[in-house]
C-alpha cells in the first residue's frame, strides 16, 4: 500500500512522464519534463527504490561533495506534483527518470499505484526518436494510444507499430490494461543532429502537450534556446556541400509528402493556440509571444544551410511510435507582423521555403 503523506489532494491530476535512454534521443523528452518541473517549482514526494529496478553498472551512481561532505546520488525515477492555479487549476504529477534495467513489469505497477492513489486522470508519457527529418523544417510530433475510443475522441493515432519498444510503450500498455487512459507524444529528431540537447524538439512537445491537456505552459526561454540551437547547426551545415545536398533531399521529400495534407483542421489548431497566448493578462514573461513561439520555425529565403555529416540512424528510429500526420502553414493572422508580406507585393506562404506543416505539435 502507498502511502502519500503530506501531498495534498489535486485537482484533475494528469501524470506526465519522461525517461531518459532509448526512448529520449537528443534528451529532448526528459528535458520537457525537467522544464515544467522547473517553471512550476514542483515538489518531489516520491522515488523508487534504485536497488529494485537499476542496473549500476550501465547506470552508475555519481559522487558529490557537499560542504567537505561527500556524498551519493543514485539512478532512480523520482515523482513530483505541481500545483498550477488560475481560471482554470489543473496539477500534474511529474515523473522523470532512467530507463529501468530490469523488472519493467514491477515498475509500471509502482507508478500506476502513485497514480491510483493521486486520482490521475491520464498519464502522458513523452517520447523522442530518431528519424529522416530535416533540421530546418518544424519537428514533428505524433500522438499515439493502444485506445480506439481516445484515439477518437482526442484526435490521436490509434497505434499499430510492431518491433522493439522500450519503457514508454510498455508503460502505456501497462496502463491501458489497468483502465487508465494514456497517451504517448513522441518528436522526431534529425539523425545527423542526435546529440543532445535539442530545445527545438523539447519545444515541439510541450506544445503538442499543451494542446493535449488543454493548459497553458509557461516556455520560459525555450523559444529563444530553439533558435539558437537551429542557427548553430547552419553555421555547422554550411562547411559541407554534401550535407547540404543530403538535407536538400530530406527537405524535399517532406514538403512533397506533406502538401497534399493540409487541412482546414491544422490550421485552426494553430490559430486556437495563438488565441490562447493572446488572452488578456496571460502573456506575461515566461509565456511565448505570437513572434517568440513561431519565428524560428521558418527558413530564410535563399538562406538554406546544412547540418553537420548525417550518421546512420541507430535503433533509436524505431522505439514505438508512428510519424505524425503533416499539417497546414501557420495561418497569416498568427505570422509575426515583420513576416507578413505587404499587399501586392506578390509574396506568399510558398515563399518560405517549406514551413508549410504549421507548428511544433
Amino acid at each position: 500500500m502507498i502511502e502519500l503523506e503530506g501531498v495534498p489532494e489535486l485537482i484533475d491530476p494528469v501524470m506526465v512522464a519522461a525517461f531518459e535512454g532509448w526512448n529520449d534521443a537528443g534528451d529532448a523528452a526528459s528535458a520537457a519534463v525537467a522544464h515544467l518541473d522547473r517553471e512550476w517549482k514542483g515538489e518531489v514526494f516520491a522515488a523508487l527504490d534504485a536497488e529494485d529496478y537499476y542496473d549500476f553498472q550501465v547506470n552508475r551512481p555519481t559522487v558529490w561533495m557537499d560542504g567537505g561532505v561527500r556524498k551519493i546520488t543514485w539512478p532512480t525515477t523520482r515523482l513530483s506534483v505541481v500545483r498550477i492555479g488560475g481560471d482554470k487549476p489543473r496539477d500534474l504529477v511529474l515523473v522523470r527518470g532512467i530507463e529501468p534495467s530490469m523488472r519493467w513489469r514491477s515498475f509500471c505497477n509502482e507508478l500506476l499505484g502513485f497514480a491510483h492513489e493521486l486520482g490521475v486522470e491520464m498519464v502522458v508519457i513523452l517520447g523522442a526518436l530518431l528519424g529522416d527529418t530535416p533540421h530546418t523544417r518544424p519537428v514533428p510530433v505524433s500522438g499515439v494510444t493502444s485506445d480506439p475510443d481516445l484515439a477518437r475522441t482526442m484526435d490521436l493515432e490509434e497505434t499499430r507499430y510492431e518491433g522493439p519498444t522500450g519503457i514508454v510503450g510498455i508503460l502505456q500498455e501497462a496502463c491501458t490494461h489497468a483502465g487508465v487512459p494514456a497517451v504517448s507524444l513522441w518528436a522526431a529528431v534529425p539523425h545527423y543532429v542526435s546529440q543532445p540537447p535539442n530545445p527545438k524538439a523539447t519545444l515541439a512537445l510541450l506544445n503538442r502537450l499543451e494542446d493535449l491537456i488543454d493548459l497553458r505552459i509557461p516556455l520560459g526561454e525555450l523559444p529563444e534556446d530553439a533558435r539558437a540551437w537551429q542557427v548553430g547547426v547552419d553555421q555547422l551545415a554550411a562547411e559541407d556541400s554534401e550535407v547540404a545536398e543530403y538535407v536538400q533531399t530530406l527537405e524535399e521529400a517532406r514538403d512533397t509528402a506533406e502538401l497534399p495534407e493540409a487541412s482546414g483542421e491544422a490550421i485552426a489548431r494553430e490559430f486556437e493556440r495563438y488565441l490562447r497566448r493572446r488572452e488578456p493578462g496571460q502573456g506575461g514573461p515566461g509565456h511565448a509571444t505570437e513572434s517568440g513561439d513561431a519565428s524560428y520555425l521558418r527558413d530564410s529565403a535563399g538562406e538554406r544551410t546544412r547540418p553537420p555529416k548525417p550518421q546512420q540512424p541507430g535503433p533509436e528510429a524505431v522505439p514505438g511510435a508512428e510519424p505524425e500526420r503533416p499539417e497546414q502553414e501557420r495561418p497569416e493572422q498568427e505570422r509575426p507582423e515583420q513576416e507578413r508580406p505587404e499587399a501586392g507585393d506578390g509574396s506568399g506562404d510558398g515563399d518560405e521555403g517549406g514551413s508549410a506543416d504549421g507548428a511544433e505539435e
